[in-house]
């Protein structure tokens, strides 16, 4: 059983809706009507979105994890209250379609100084619930791909792309070429558009568990951002 600590808006917001339309499948375990979306019938997507659909809509602030053998589910959900009950909501953050190396997703779209620290103070702050990768899960992550300060990051902290490697992202679909990834990208412009006009309220953190290798990750918590900054 792996846990995560991710960003995503609550279950009734209507980014929220319009992704599960999208990926076909909603992290708050309810059921999501098949239907067509941009030109795409949900089997025409099917293998367009595959590990996007497992993982859920969220950004990772820290990435999937095993419990360290001190710890328990009911620690973590403690911890996550007791910090967020401490640390303020940052400002709205405006979002945008983007290509991320081939797979598309929501991103920032200017500078994002506050989510950046916000996310770095998560995996710092949650580093001891985490239990250290093992040599094959080290080996999953293609290290031989990585910037030295990637594969340093990987074994320390358990995940490459965190403090200066960090770009936050909602992932929307696999990774795609050619006609495909033209076609996916206007689908994604018409579903998203109208949804990000304005900024989204970053103001809440969420435990997201994957109950068996492999299973689709569940929101399993969630709880508001209640600091006062004072």
């Amino acid at each position: 059983m792996r846990y995560a600590i991710y960003f995503t808006p609550d279950a009734g917001h209507p980014l929220v809706r319009a992704a599960e339309e999208w990926l076909g499948r909603s992290a708050f375990a309810r059921a999501v009507e098949p239907t067509d979306v941009g030109g795409f019938s949900p089997q025409a997507r099917a293998c367009l979105i595959a590990s996007a659909v497992r993982y859920g809509f969220h950004g990772t602030l820290k990435a999937p994890f095993r419990l360290a053998e001190t710890r328990s589910e009911a620690d973590l959900v403690e911890a996550v209250d007791a910090f967020c009950r401490d640390t303020p909501p940052i400002a709205p953050v405006a979002l945008k379609v983007s290509d991320l190396d081939g797979f598309f997703a929501l991103t920032p779209a200017g500078p994002a100084e506050d989510l950046n620290a916000l996310a770095a103070t998560v995996v710092r702050r949650f580093e001891p619930f985490r239990a250290p990768l093992t040599a094959e899960d080290i080996a999953r992550r293609r290290p031989e791909r990585l910037s030295p300060r990637e594969r340093e990051f990987l074994e320390n902290w358990g995940y490459p792309y965190i403090f200066d490697a960090f770009r936050f992202h909602m992932t929307l679909s696999d990774r795609l070429e050619g006609e495909t990834a033209l076609a996916v990208h206007r689908a994604l412009a018409g579903q998203f558009e109208a949804l990000l006009a304005h900024p989204v309220a970053f103001d809440r953190l969420a435990i997201f568990v994957e109950p068996d290798p492999g299973a689709p990750f569940i929101c399993l918590h969630q709880a508001p951002l209640a600091g006062t900054g004072g």
